[in-house]
């Protein structure tokens, strides 16, 4: 009788796979990656061959959003399913913040967990680290992305223009010298290495004036804060992009034979953009047309790293970014005076930082052989639905309202229905709501133009509504034309707020 039992079991199990298929699952996430930054989004000055060619076998989405205009934001709703406008302290972090990401709640990576799944992460983190902002940078940093539902993670912590400027594999920095700690303070002059400030002259890629880079000089690089000691431990700007893939493709060999759920969180074309040698002036863009170039080659190694280990078949990946596009974000890089005509926002008005629809509308492709057909989607989708999508299709419960923004929409991300979300939320300096290609943006005494970056904020006092069906350039404010659905946007917008 026992016998037939497990052979029962064992059978149920095999129907519940067959019923459910659990891919691989890659999350790839560029970093201030603009909607016409690629060629196959449109760009003519910059080809991506690589992204053109897993966009030609996988599902390109036009309608693909972020919550938030910047990237700390962005990335907590991504992990938790919650609006990041839900909870203070979700801003742009610097590199010393406190975590931020709940560790006694459900997170996307803890969905795979749930689901039998090997995680890991590997990039760019920026969610913060440990309980306090003061930390000892010398011993275990925890808690961080293994509390949240990582197995393993190699990051840095914030961004590349933040110290401290070091990688950290599961709770330790690597190559630290015990004999020379580390410490970072972002208020006060630590050490005695050269800033920005006082030693421009050291500068190998000069600041813009008023960004903040003009603290403790690394590699010659004018960083956000200061920082003394972990010189041994310090990466090369030019080596970065390396090192994660090399990581990248570790994690995915050491789980080949086992379901993995890995979250590539890349640095490009975030500041400061030194891109590797190979890659410098191939693009003729100035070194953000350089870095974007190294990006789609990354992306490239990683089909190939899948395809070499015969696991392309059985891999989902969704390439992605954060936000929307920036060119002077403090660093006199080129962006700008060599732009020769491109346009990283496409068709959009605005940028990071902006509550137009180049703020959060950003390049999203999903690639699964024999699942998903190519092609083109216009469903609205929001990254916030990652986690209740695959939570529902793994069959993985989501309890007490946690997540509770995430809506389900698996069939629209592989290609099942062209129907996502009913209504999408956008932030950045106010709220945003889209529901039938109306879009409402909530009046704001904010500034209208971020001088500082060259953005417009599309903040204002008045009331705003665009058509995005006829006006993707959000040029036409139509509010007084049609008072009726501003009310109507205004209240649903407001029934969301109050979490109805």
């Amino acid at each position: 009788m026992n016998r037939i039992i497990i052979v029962l079991l064992f059978f149920l199990t095999g129907l519940t796979a067959i019923a459910k298929p659990r891919p691989n699952v890659i999350i790839i996430y560029a970093d201030d990656l603009g909607y016409g930054d690629l060629s196959c989004y449109g760009s003519t000055k910059l080809l991506t061959p690589n992204l053109d060619r897993f966009a030609v076998n996988g599902l390109r989405f036009t309608h693909a959003h972020t919550t938030s205009a910047t990237c700390t934001p962005s990335r907590y709703g991504l992990m938790t399913g919650q609006y990041p406008w839900r909870k203070q302290g979700t801003g742009v972090l610097p590199g010393d913040a406190a975590l931020i990401v709940p560790t006694d709640k459900i997170t996307l990576p803890k969905v795979f967990q749930k689901a039998g799944y090997k995680t890991g992460i590997v990039g760019k983190w920026h969610l913060g680290l440990g309980d306090e902002i003061e930390k000892d940078w010398n011993g275990e940093i925890v808690p961080g992305p293994n509390e949240v539902g990582f197995d393993y993670s190699f990051i840095f912590p914030a961004t590349a223009d933040r110290v401290p400027t070091v990688f950290i594999e599961n709770h330790k920095v690597i190559g630290l010298d015990e004999n020379d700690k580390i410490e970072v303070d972002y208020k006060n002059k630590i050490g005695t290495e050269p800033s920005g400030q006082e030693d421009e002259d050291l500068l190998k890629m000069p600041s813009s004036i008023h960004h903040g880079h003009e603290n403790t000089i690394i590699n010659g690089v004018g960083r956000i804060g200061y920082m003394k000691g972990g010189k041994m431990a310090r990466w090369t700007d030019e080596e970065v992009s390396l090192s994660f893939l090399t990581k990248a493709k570790a994690f995915i060999d050491e789980n080949k034979s086992k379901p993995f759920f890995l979250y590539f969180s890349l640095t490009e074309p975030h500041v400061p953009r030194v891109p590797a040698t190979i890659f410098k002036g191939k693009s003729g863009l100035g070194y953000r047309g350089d870095v974007i170039l190294q990006l789609d080659w990354t992306v490239g190694e990683i089909m190939k790293e899948l395809e070499y280990l015969k696991l392309d078949k059985n891999t989902l990946v969704i390439f992605t970014s954060d936000n929307g596009p920036v060119l002077d974000d403090g660093y006199r890089d080129g962006a700008v005076t060599k732009q020769n005509g491109h346009t990283p926002a496409g068709v959009l008005r605005g940028g990071k930082y902006s509550i137009f629809e180049a703020g959060t509308r950003v390049p999203m492709i999903v690639r699964w052989p024999g699942k998903i057909k190519g092609g083109t989607s216009s469903a609205v989708i929001s990254q916030i639905d990652f986690l209740a999508s695959f939570a529902n299709n793994f069959g993985i419960p989501v309890v007490n309202n946690e997540a509770g923004d995430s809506e389900n929409h698996w069939d629209a991300i592989i290609g099942k229905t062209q129907k996502g979300r009913t209504f999408l939320i956008e932030h950045a300096g106010t709220l945003a709501i889209v529901k039938d290609e109306m879009k409402y943006i909530s009046p704001s005494d904010g500034q209208a133009y971020y001088e500082l970056t060259n953005t417009e904020s599309g903040l204002s006092p008045q009331d705003q509504l665009y058509n995005l069906r006829n006006d993707i350039g959000e040029k036409n404010n139509i509010a007084t034309n049609f008072p009726g659905k501003v009310a109507e946007l205004k209240l649903l917008l407001e029934k969301v707020k109050a979490g109805k």
